[in-house]
């Protein structure tokens, strides 16, 4: 079951996504004395990433780690990391997946995420973006990569917008504390009406982590 929360504007709906966050990496903190999150590229967070950047947190104590990325060079506009580094506090700890390292990157992030997590790795928190065409994080309608149950981070199987990707997988996803989306525009509003139906034709919906999230403006829903 997918709790949904309706927001009149995406300003709103990213003040709401910045505010879960800090609840939830306070509570980790509390709970264990880390806090375990990986986000999502795109443009939609970016104004998320913005807010929460201006919380005073105790930032040595989060450990963020993406949730895809596209092979590109580093500091190009495409990667997701470069904007996470740009919105982020410089202080903030970020584990960057090794593109640079081709095939042999995705072992290399896994057993990152082993080593500072424990095995199985579990995830505090997954933030997740939801594409018109249904797929999240990097996990794509009709790629193969949608029926790897063994690896935690694998690569896409072909490009996808021109890029191959390196992506979390079910697996790792569904072991998470809790996951959200983020999700604005009109545009979006198919993949939401089938991600709240599970439809199982779309990736997103294929996620059954025991806590689910979708932060939606008014827009995506249809109500604005």
């Amino acid at each position: 079951m997918i709790r949904l929360e309706v927001f009149s504007g995406p300003f709103d709906a990213a003040h709401a996504g910045a505010e879960l966050i800090v609840t939830t990496v306070l509570k980790a903190i509390r709970d264990r004395g880390t806090a375990f999150v990986a986000l999502s590229g795109g443009r939609t967070p970016w104004p998320m990433f913005q807010e929460l950047a201006k919380r005073e947190l105790p930032w040595e104590k989060i450990i963020f780690f993406q949730v895809d990325e596209r092979d590109c060079a580093s500091g190009d506009d495409q990667r997701n990391l470069t904007h996470l580094l740009a919105a982020l506090p410089s202080r903030a700890r970020i584990e960057p997946m090794p593109v640079e390292a081709g095939m042999v990157g995705a072992s290399i992030y896994a057993a990152r995420l082993a080593e500072l997590l424990g095995q199985p790795p579990v995830l505090d928190l997954v933030h997740l973006g939801l594409g018109k065409d249904g797929h999240t994080a990097s996990l794509v309608p009709g790629d193969p990569l949608l029926d790897e149950y063994y690896h935690d981070v694998a690569w896409s199987s072909d490009a996808y917008q021109g890029h191959r990707r390196m992506t979390l997988t079910y697996p790792l996803l569904n072991r998470a504390r809790l996951i959200f989306w983020l999700v604005t525009g009109a545009d979006k509003r198919p993949a939401v009406e089938g991600l709240l139906a599970g439809d199982a034709t779309l990736p997103a919906a294929r996620l059954n982590a025991k806590q689910c999230i979708l932060l939606a403006d008014n827009k995506a829903v249809g109500t604005g």
